[in-house]
């Protein structure tokens, strides 16, 4: 499960401010009206909110129909400039004498996030940039004097593109967009493979989609997709690849509960905990819901799908209503059963423990997570962690099974944390699984249960090439 970093104090003044702008008069279809907006979200990450609840704060302070014209660009532009944050602002303390306003320096940001992708990548002209920049400076009445500042910083960074983007190189922070703590991190977990790490952090996900086994399979259902010209690949038992990322209404089966997003990575927890009808499954942690419907898709079991959020608990509730699927929804503290589990409860065959991490395996998905984590977070995740897994061990049956997983690529959510639970509980016997996955393009093994107890990162059990987040999974058995 994702730990969501919390909205600290701060990104509540940072709606106020950014709610006392001047109104804005940009048509919502330009790209000036889309960099005021994403820049808007970027400060109000930099003052500690989640991106997502920034962005909506935004499209919640404009006209409805202007935010639903530019909200699929303003996310775009969002987390792009999540993704090149470090760069954009290493180039404005370069090319500004004095540090701007916090909202110029944020447009610039966004501005300059697009401006240093490459052709390939570009999703406007550099004139189209520059020009629209300006105007969305313009807009404001109290930020209009810096449409000159704007207007230079950016052509000046366009005739020293080169330069400038080689000085970037030699700052790690700049050159890779995360934390120096985070990269610090990542050196000592993966020595031999952290610019790879880090560079496929700094990709955008593909679309991955989940076939329900109900309903269809995956040979079957990209029959479906050819038919409708649609292209996609094979990435998993269960997993397709669509070449380019659509919005889900346009998915086909997608409101049938034919099929589900969800990462390929991310499907192992389901195939790993090997239901089977009739068994007794806690789904612990289990909003959104992804995993709780994969296991009811899998096999006709008793499931209780437990969450401690209230509102996330809700999700659970409507992604079964779209696969037409019952599950028992219980609302409380995985570390704290007698919260919801008393003694008339019986034991469970299979425990799925996906407990809170710091997301740093899927941040390619939730880019902003580099920036709202601290170093300081992964010791109390990991104090959580063992909690939750204390708690959880002695609901298992004597001979079930409980799966842990992280989206981590940290070590001390990851394989540490599996060598001290079988340390801690001497009824717990390890039993094969993947491991670490690093998030990366990988050639997967033939052999689904392949992995390693020793820490090394395994390739995805998918049978094929799989473009994946990053995960750990460890499964024991309680004797």
């Amino acid at each position: 499960m994702t730990s969501k970093p919390s909205s600290r104090s701060a990104s509540s003044s940072a709606r106020t401010r950014e709610s006392r702008l001047s109104a804005l008069h940009l048509s919502p279809e330009s790209l000036g009206f889309v960099l005021d907006c994403a820049a808007q979200a970027v400060g109000a990450v930099r003052l500690g909110a989640a991106l997502p609840a920034a962005l909506q704060s935004v499209f919640v302070a404009v006209p409805e129909g202007n935010a639903a014209a530019a909200r699929g660009a303003v996310q775009d532009v969002a987390y792009r400039t999540m993704r090149r944050l470090a760069t954009a602002e290493w180039l404005i303390a370069r090319l500004v004498k004095k540090a701007p306003a916090p909202h110029v320096a944020h447009v610039l940001a966004c501005a300059l996030a697009l401006l240093v992708e490459d052709e390939t990548n570009a999703a406007y002209t550099p004139f189209t940039v520059v020009d629209q920049a300006v105007k969305a400076i313009g807009a404001r009445r109290e930020f209009a004097f810096a449409k000159g500042l704007v207007n230079a910083v950016l052509r000046n960074f366009l005739r020293e593109r080169d330069v400038l983007l080689a000085a970037v190189q030699a700052d790690e922070v700049a050159r890779w967009n995360y934390p120096g703590w985070w990269i610090d991190a990542v050196k000592r977990a993966w020595p031999e493979a952290w610019q790879s790490v880090l560079a496929a952090g700094n990709t955008q996900g593909p679309l991955t989609l989940r076939v329900n086994a109900r309903h269809s399979t995956v040979d079957a259902y990209l029959q479906v997709l050819q038919r409708q010209q649609i292209a996609a690949s094979k990435a998993g038992e269960h997993a397709v690849t669509l070449a380019t990322p659509m919005p889900v209404e346009r998915i086909p089966g997608f409101g049938e509960g034919v099929v589900s997003v969800q990462d390929a990575g991310a499907q192992l927890a389901a195939q790993l905990l090997g239901v089977r009808d009739g068994m007794r499954v806690l789904d612990a942690c289990a909003a959104p819901g992804g995993k709780t419907g994969h296991l009811l898709e899998l096999a006709n079991i008793q499931l209780v799908a437990l969450e401690s959020d209230a509102s996330r608990a809700r999700r659970i509730g409507e992604n079964l209503r779209r696969l037409k699927l019952d599950a028992e929804v219980r609302i409380g503290d995985a570390g704290n059963p007698a919260q919801w589990h008393d003694d008339l409860d019986q034991p469970f065959d299979r425990i799925l423990a996906d407990v809170p991490c710091s997301a740093s395996g899927i941040v390619r998905r939730h880019p902003d997570i580099r920036w709202l984590r601290r170093q300081s977070d992964i010791a109390a995740l990991v104090a959580e962690q063992r909690r939750i897994l204390d708690a959880l061990w002695p609901l298992v049956k004597p001979g079930g099974e409980l799966l842990y997983v992280t989206c981590s690529i940290f070590p001390e959510e990851g394989e540490l944390q599996a060598q001290w639970f079988g340390d801690q509980h001497q009824d717990a016997v390890r039993l094969d699984a993947p491991g670490q996955l690093l998030p990366s393009v990988v050639r997967a093994p033939a052999d689904p249960s392949a992995g390693s107890h020793a820490g090394q990162p395994a390739e995805l059990s998918a049978g094929t090439n799989s473009d994946h987040d990053g995960f750990f999974y460890a499964r024991f058995q309680k004797r």
